[in-house]
Order: C-alpha cells, then structure tokens, then sequence
C-alpha cells in the first residue's frame, strides 16, 4: 500500500481542512493525478497521486482539518479499479460510481453532489440549484469549470422562481479558513495600526484618451488588452519611491524601508478576498504587468495560486470601482503601511482652469495608511503624485 500524505503546504502553514475528494474508494488513479483537494488560510490546492494505481481507503472525510504528514489515505499500487477494495455504499450506488464522468454528465437526471467539481464551482451551482447533468463540461476528465457554469448561466432562460415552502429562516455554515484568516487579518489591523485615509479625485481622461489612441496596436504587439491597473501601479511606484515610509513597514521598535516594490492587488474570488503579488514592478514594462495580473486573477479565481505568489508586498492596491463602489476606506494589508483604493469612474461637472464647466470622467481615489510610520504630509503628498502622474501620463513615462 502506498500512502496519501498531506505535503508541505508553505511557510508557516500546518493545518489545512480537506476540501474535497476527487476519486472514491475502489477508483482508480495515474500518477500525478489529483485526488484530493485541501483548502489552507491561504489557497485550494490539489494532492496529487504518486503511483498507478487504485483507491484503497479514504481515512478522512470531506471537512475534516489535517496537519503536514497527515495520512488522508491508501493506494493500492498497480492495481486495477474492479479487482480491489469497492465503496462502502449500497448496491444500487455501485452502479453509478462505475460510469466514466462523461456518461454521467449525459444521463443522470439529478444534480450530484459527487460531482468533479471545485469547491468554488460547487459553491455556484449550489446557490443556483442547478443540475449538473446540463451544464456542458470542458474541464480536464469531464471536470465542470466555473466558467462552464458562468457560460451556463448566460445562456439560461429566466424564468418565475417557484414557490418554497418550509425553507429554514436561518443556515449555519463553517467558515472556511480563508475567511477565518481574512476576518483575523483585517480585525488585527484595525487593534494593530494607526489606519487614517485620505482621499482625492483624479481626472481620468487623459489616461483613457491614451488607451484609446494605442489599446489595438498595445494588443496587436503584446497580445495583451492595456488596462487601467498597469498605470495606477506605475503611479504608486513613482510616489513610494518619493515617500519611501509609505512602502516599509514596523517591526517591533525599528522601520523597514524597502528599496524594491511588490505590488499586491487584490482579487475577489468564490472563497474571499485574495491578494497576489507582482514582484519588482518598478522593472517591468506596462505589457509585462497587464499580463502578470491577468495570469495572476485567473489563476486565483481557480484556487490555483502558490503561497509565495500571495507573500512579500510592500503596498497594495485593491478596485472597489469594479462592483460600483464610489468612495471607500480600504483596511490595510498588514504589515504594509499603505494601500490605495481605486473606484468607479463618474461623468461629473468640473470647473476648468480657465473658469469653464467641462463633464470629466472623475475617480475618487482612498488611500489608507499606518499613522505610526506614515505622517500625514506623506500620505498626502504621495496620493498627489499619484493623481498628477494620472492626469498626465507622459511624468510615468519621464519618471517626473
């Protein structure tokens, strides 16, 4: 027998929650595989199977918390699924387990709560009671994909809700390790920091004329679409580089002034709210961070970051604008001593240096920031520069 052992999950993280199983008992596997997902504070992630071979035992169940080297269960190596240990269930569910994924999904007639999918997705097609058995599936091994239920979703006739009856006024669910850690991240920031926020409002036009000059021969060269991102995080670099305290941090009784520039940027995912991190972008070109932030946000909607993608940012940037959010008060990203918050961008009634009344596209702009390290004469200043590097984005380009 060889053994199913939970891996090293990352630097200082022992515990995770078994999230899912993605092979029953009696099944079999090839090796690399995955059979199991495990859900830590900070990411989903699979265990994949080190042999050929067949699912022997399952030692712990779906919600159950396990420590690194933890034993989740047993191969039968080399074996075939039909020969060896089958699941401890009733006859008639035999049966079911033994149609291949794909001729499920073409003839069960009830959604399944067995079916391959991630917890995020089986989130979504929970909250939407939906059968699994439409939902067209293009995942690997006839997995369903979250954008297979969006596209499901799209394309779905509406139609009247039916009447529920009986329906519990109220539902108990464990919270999830992540939301357990972003919960005790944000509350541990506001007992911790000295968290003011000051707040502007930047003219965005010039930047939008910009893209709109440039975005198909920018798309054509990099094939990469030029968002708005890679000029905010331009902007911030150029301030922290200027305000150096707004880009350190504290430890115990000494500052720590960081001389490169991790930018984390906040992602909304099925599980929470997760922040990766691109690395040095004061080297990279605006091409190499829209395509950085897209790879990034894909693969953290998937569950599919790594714990040193979500660590070691000097200052974040968070788009409240992407849900309507007109004006906020981000909360820090401990340690850091900074974050800036985007938001929507609004058609309003300006007046114009020389006294006229123009209609300009206009973002407010937050930036929240530790008062223990960051005056206010630096919190301030920095979101100026911020404002003025984006109402006139030729300083990015001359470091002005």
């Amino acid at each position: 027998m060889t053994q199913i052992v939970v891996p090293t999950l990352g630097e200082s993280v022992a515990e995770a929650t078994v999230a899912q199983w993605l092979k029953k008992e009696g099944e079999a596997v090839k090796a690399d595989e995955p059979i199991v997902e495990l859900e830590t504070d900070k990411v989903t992630l699979e265990v994949n199977s080190p042999v050929d071979g067949v699912i022997a035992k399952i030692s712990v169940a779906e919600g159950e918390n396990v420590e690194v080297g933890a034993i989740l269960g047993e191969l039968n190596e080399g074996a075939v699924a039909n020969d060896t240990v089958k699941p401890a269930v009733e006859p008639k569910k035999e049966v079911a387990k033994a149609v291949p994924a794909a001729k499920v999904e073409k003839v069960a007639a009830a959604p399944s709560a067995d079916a391959k999918t991630s917890p995020a997705v089986r989130k979504i097609i929970n909250d939407n009671n939906l059968d699994t058995a439409s939902i067209p599936a293009s995942g690997k091994d006839g997995r369903i994909t979250k954008e297979d239920v969006q596209n499901y979703l799209a394309d779905k006739p509406v139609t009247a809700a039916a009447p529920v009856s009986n329906e519990p006024r109220e539902e108990r669910v464990k919270m999830s390790k992540l939301r357990q850690v972003i919960a005790r991240r944000l509350k541990e920031a506001q007992n911790t920091a000295a968290m003011l926020t000051t707040f502007n409002e930047v003219d965005m036009g010039a930047v939008m004329e910009l893209r709109t000059e440039y975005k198909d021969a920018f798309e054509k060269k990099h094939g990469i679409k030029l968002g708005f991102m890679s000029f905010f995080i331009k902007a911030a670099v150029q301030a922290l580089k200027e305000f150096p305290a707004v880009n350190a941090q504290i430890d115990g009784d000494e500052i720590v002034y960081k001389n490169y520039y991790n930018i984390g940027v906040a992602v909304s995912t099925p599980q929470g709210l997760v922040v990766p991190v691109l690395r040095d972008v004061d080297k990279m070109s605006m091409a190499e961070i829209e395509s950085t932030i897209v790879d990034l946000g894909r693969r953290a909607r998937d569950g599919k970051l790594s714990m040193d993608e979500m660590s070691g940012g000097t200052y974040t940037i968070t788009n409240g604008g992407v849900f309507g959010s007109l004006m906020s008060t981000p909360i820090l990203n401990t340690p850091q001593s900074g974050i800036l918050g985007m938001h929507s961008i609004q058609k309003r009634a300006m007046v114009m240096a020389d006294g006229s009344i123009e209609a300009r596209p206009m973002m407010y702009l937050a930036q929240s920031y530790d008062h223990r390290i960051v005056d206010g004469r630096e919190a301030v200043s920095s979101l100026v520069r911020m404002k003025q590097a984006l109402e006139d984005p030729q300083r990015l380009l001359l470091d002005v």
